[in-house]
């Protein structure tokens, strides 16, 4: 066990505390052994059931493992299934459980030893998520696709025990990203009698099966993790996982603080960067300037975010500016216009440093292995194309004026008032409507904006979780179609994509749905997110992906 010592106003490890230093002597920890990272965004929970946020994922993945797991690619793989079969209809999953994983020591196990992992304790994770008492926000990963009773109710058959080694999921019909779904943190098991002798409070005293397990958390200072001396992981010599003896969270909320914090060498890793450290850190073409060259590790890397603009196709709850709004973007011409009159390239240049790919395709990011921008072209900046459309739908010198309102929030408002200036060239007048993020949300989601400001982050690495955004059954607020856009055809592609089995043929469908929401442009792509991550130099075995993970097993500290 590495020394800690408490203090008043926190705990922290010795030589590599974030927190005020503590009065008194103690033995030094050796630093290269603990890996130091800052969450400044709200940290809820360390129960996967709430995992709906990067902190809260980030913390639950050093603790728990799910029936399989992402490699560096994106693609699922076996994780505590050390195999899986598919049935050839799609409809039934089989999974093989290793025999050697067992839950972290926990004072709910009898003797305080964790006991094995059994197939009934993923049979009884699973249906907590769909527990109404539970109120996890992930129980969508298994609601409509698992086997439903008459009532909608998940079936008593849709996970099944066979044994202690072997689960078995049905779904109601095949659904190809589902092993992907199983990828995510809602899916990583948890044990009974941890959240029954817990309740609520399970949130503050996780047990897991992960790398590293659950030491203290002093709220608002800091989270401690040890490692798991019993973990199940293996590297290719033969020597048992993690590397690191333990990991610290931070909770710096100022953004500039943080960066100074790493820059001092407390942090071991950063992730996003905004926009004043931003600038100084890197040049306006995205290249590290000279005075930190070789100080740290840079990379910039996809990120499966796509930021956008989002125009409402359904008229019912809009009113006064955004009915006029509305209305006037009810015309494709003038969608496409507005698309065509932004120079995506020069955004990204002059507020991003170019982190960020222009969003010159469909609505699916460059990230994913299906995106390909020769079979789904977008639009680029044509502003004459952009007048010329304009003229068309009737707007334009001699012809009536177009006023737009769009709504946005305070992040954004800087990249709003760009749009506006570079819709002012082709002779459209758009007034900045700024609302607090909950509110911006609420507007978005029940239909009373007409034009937004929005972004989506996959929740895992297949384009059917972007293309579901233009499904006419996925209407916001229950689903997350916000522009309500409709056309049947494009339902008959979704469905049709559902169920193709043949990677390269599902692939196809996915393109011919995006060029469909190309032509018919209820959103304008932006750009194509990518994520700064910044690591000192002693760091070895953290590999990035385009889901912005934060995987520590292999993770080592020279």
């Amino acid at each position: 066990m590495l020394p800690f010592l408490r203090c008043a106003a926190g705990f922290g490890l010795l030589s590599t505390s974030l927190l005020p230093a503590c009065s008194g002597p103690a033995p030094a920890t050796d630093a290269r052994r603990v890996f130091r990272y800052n969450q400044p965004e709200s940290l809820t929970s360390l129960d996967p059931a709430f995992a709906r946020n990067q902190a809260n994922t980030w913390a639950v993945t050093q603790l728990y493992n799910g029936l399989v797991e992402l490699d560096d690619s994106l693609k699922p793989g076996p994780s505590l299934a050390r195999r899986y079969d598919i049935s050839p209809d799609g409809r039934r999953y089989t999974f093989t459980l290793r025999p050697n994983v067992f839950f972290h020591d926990s004072e709910v196990f009898a003797g305080g030893k964790g006991r094995r992992v059994t197939a009934q304790d993923f049979v009884y994770s699973f249906r907590r998520l769909l527990d109404g008492a539970t109120a996890s926000p992930g129980g969508w990963i298994f609601r409509g696709k698992v086997l439903e009773k008459a009532d909608g109710e998940p079936s008593d058959t849709c996970f099944v025990a066979v044994n202690d080694s072997t689960l078995r999921i049905h779904l109601q019909e095949p659904f190809i990203p589902f092993l992907g779904i199983l990828t995510m943190p809602y899916a990583y098991v948890v044990p009974r009698e941890a959240v029954q002798r817990y309740g609520k409070d399970f949130r503050e005293h996780p047990v897991g099966t992960g790398p590293f397990q659950f030491k203290e958390w002093d709220e608002g200072n800091a989270i401690i993790y040890h490692r798991n001396p019993g973990y199940w992981k293996k590297d290719a010599q033969g020597q048992r996982l993690p590397y690191l003896d333990a990991v610290q969270i931070s909770f710096i909320q100022d953004r500039k603080t943080e960066f100074l914090t790493f820059m001092q060498g407390k942090l071991d890793f950063l992730s996003g960067i905004r926009a004043g450290s931003r600038d100084l850190l890197m040049y306006p073409d995205g290249r590290v300037r000279d005075d930190f060259q070789g100080k740290f590790r840079l990379q910039k890397v996809p990120y499966l975010n796509t930021e956008y603009l989002g125009m409402q196709q359904d008229l019912r709850n809009l009113r006064g500016d955004n009915l006029a709004t509305g209305q006037a973007l009810q015309d494709k011409r003038v969608r496409q216009a507005l698309n065509y009159a932004l120079n995506k390239p020069e955004l990204l240049a002059y507020f991003l440093n170019n982190v960020g790919k222009p969003g010159h395709s469909g609505f699916v990011p460059a990230s994913l292995p299906s995106f390909d921008a020769q079979q789904v072209p977008g639009y680029t900046y044509q502003p004459d194309k952009a007048r010329q459309l304009l003229r068309a739908a009737g707007y334009g010198p001699g012809l009536k004026p177009l006023r737009l309102r769009l709504s946005t929030v305070a992040e954004t408002k800087e990249y709003a008032e760009y749009y506006q200036k570079k819709w002012a060239e082709v002779g459209v007048q758009v007034d900045i409507d700024v609302n607090q993020g909950a509110a911006h949300g609420e507007l978005i989601d029940n239909g009373r904006a007409a034009f937004f400001t929005r972004s989506w982050l996959g929740d895992y690495p297949d384009a059917e979780n972007y293309l579901a955004l233009f499904y006419s059954k996925n209407f916001a607020p229950a689903g997350p179609n916000k522009t309500h856009f409709r056309r049947p055809a494009y339902d008959q592609l979704y469905e049709q994509a559902k169920l193709e089995q043949n990677t390269q043929e599902r692939y196809a469908l996915y393109q011919q749905m995006d060029r469909l929401i190309v032509e018919e442009c209820p959103v304008i792509a932006v750009y194509y997110d990518e994520v700064v991550r910044l690591t000192q130099n002693n760091v070895r075995g953290l590999t990035p992906n385009p889901m912005n993970q934060l995987v520590l097993e292999r993770v080592r500290k020279e």
